[in-house]
């Protein structure tokens, strides 16, 4: 080779040696899109949980360390519902991102300005274009159809028995197989596993095994009452034989017609009813956690973003309630916990989201474009440590029954909860400092200290009682409210 071709040649073999390593330097580099492991489950109090109550005897170890792992969000709420199956808007919600009164029309509540086509702007179309594998497996029913159909891969079902075919277990095997065929084929595109069960949720039948653990049978006698047993739970601390006064709600299904309890709610029948809850949710850990096995074996736990939420509290014997029908904490707040890369392990937050926030901090967290049509808020900053709530009130609604229902709004630690109901004829108030009385004791629980009880009667806190009705208000008009309680202005 001449001198004058080595001196031309030399230079493009440096550049392309520099071309390539800068290349191969991009593939290793180029941060890898995070998984997404949504799960969901069927009415759970965050109050059965160890991770909100140290005393609870409810077994979850998985669970549990995605808590100590994780992050723990204290004020995480469902916005409410303005019909009896509180799942279903709170599922739309979820899906969508949207507030309780912009959802699309369903049953009795007509939406005048429904969004049209929404369902192509939920979780599943939104990821599916951005190129993320979706798949999904949860109840059928009181859910949003239109949403549920978007992802490529759905195995619904409601699974409310006790056996591996009738039970949690069912849901836990269409992850499975899903995540085996994935591995199979040696895919490399994110995913989001959307993992909904059809527990806790009555009726209430757990493995004959954990219902043993929690001493409790599926009772089916409307005669007689389920035997006692030492090692069910005991009562919660907010127990009552019967709520003081009615819920707004005639023939609720949830209050009268639960399988093995009805309108019970003596000792015997509510700590047999949470001895099915705790099989039922332990079941729920035991399903999680091979899930969360296989992930790790697969190497894609540490890039997976875990979300373990349910879609609203439930009541079983506290306040004298049994369902889900009720603004109470143990309601209207649900677990919410999230595990994922760069989350500060065993940290707790306040938070003050809704579940309509999901949405938009999956989005957030993918580097995905949130919908225009999204009303949430990404609390992507409080994973990363940067805030510590997304909004100062939380708005809540309970819109199922006799009409205007129930209304509830809390700033920090004061809560007020309004009842008109009835055509009038039950009409309360109830005014609560939760970090004086976070049980929310009414005076039937008869306990001692000027503030463990409700307090809307008390002269001394009657310039907070007018604060928060006009807060109630406030919240009302900017959520769209249609309605108005007895003694609002317009």
């Amino acid at each position: 080779m001449n001198s004058s071709l080595k001196i031309f040649v030399l230079p493009i073999f440096f550049l392309s040696l520099i071309f390539s390593c800068k290349n191969g330097e991009d593939k290793v580099t180029k941060k890898k899109s995070p998984n997404f492991l949504f799960v969901l489950v069927d009415d759970q109090s965050p109050f059965d949980l160890q991770a909100y109550d140290p005393e609870s005897i409810l077994e979850t170890p998985n669970i549990s360390s995605l808590a100590n792992e994780g992050m723990v969000f204290e004020s995480a709420r469902h916005m409410g519902s303005w019909l009896g199956a509180v799942c279903t808007p709170s599922r739309h919600m979820i899906m969508s991102g949207r507030t309780l009164w912009h959802l699309p029309s369903r049953g009795n509540f007509k939406n005048p300005d429904e969004p049209d086509g929404l369902e192509q702007q939920t979780m599943g179309a939104v990821f599916n274009r951005a190129g993320y594998a979706t798949m999904r497996t949860c109840k059928k029913g009181n859910s949003y159809p239109a949403a549920n159909e978007q992802f490529t891969v759905v195995h619904d079902a409601t699974k409310r028995g006790g056996t591996e075919e009738s039970g949690s277990a069912w849901h836990a095997k269409q992850v499975m197989s899903y995540l085996n065929d994935r591995e199979s084929a040696a895919a490399t595109d994110p995913f989001l596993i959307y993992f909904g069960f059809s527990h806790p949720h009555d009726t209430r039948d757990g493995t004959p095994e954990l219902l043993e653990k929690y001493g409790a049978v599926n009772h089916t006698d409307t005669l007689t009452l389920p035997p006692a047993n030492a090692k069910q739970p005991p009562l919660q601390e907010n127990y009552l034989q019967a709520h003081p006064f009615f819920h707004g709600h005639p023939k609720l299904r949830d209050e009268e017609r639960v399988s093995g309890v009805w309108k019970n709610r003596d000792e015997q029948t509510v700590r047999n009813e949470l001895g099915r809850e705790y099989a039922c949710s332990e079941n729920i850990d035991i399903q999680l956690g091979k899930v969360l096995k296989k992930l790790e074996e697969m190497g894609e736990l540490d890039n997976t973003y875990i979300i373990y939420t349910s879609d609203h509290g439930m009541s079983v014997g506290r306040h004298g309630l049994m369902g889900k029908q009720n603004l109470y904490e143990h309601t209207w707040r649900v677990p919410f916990i999230v595990k994922g890369p760069g989350i500060t392990a065993g940290k707790r937050v306040k938070g003050n989201i809704y579940l309509l926030d999901v949405l938009p901090t999956l989005c957030d967290l993918a580097g995905i474009a949130i919908p225009e049509s999204v009303e949430g808020t990404s609390f992507k900053p409080i994973l990363n440590g940067e805030k510590e709530t997304v909004r100062e009130v939380m708005y809540g609604v309970y819109s199922g029954g006799t009409k205007p229902g129930m209304r509830t709004v809390k700033k920090g630690d004061w809560k007020l909860i309004k009842y008109d109901m009835m055509d009038g004829s039950v009409r309360e108030t109830q005014l609560f400092n939760l970090a004086e009385n976070p049980h929310e004791y009414l005076k039937e629980h008869q306990k001692e200290g000027e503030m463990q009880t409700n307090l809307a009667e008390n002269p001394k806190y009657a310039k907070k009682l007018a604060e928060m009705e006009q807060l109630l208000l406030e919240q009302m008009k900017l959520h769209d409210d249609p309605y108005r309680l007895w003694n609002q202005t317009k």
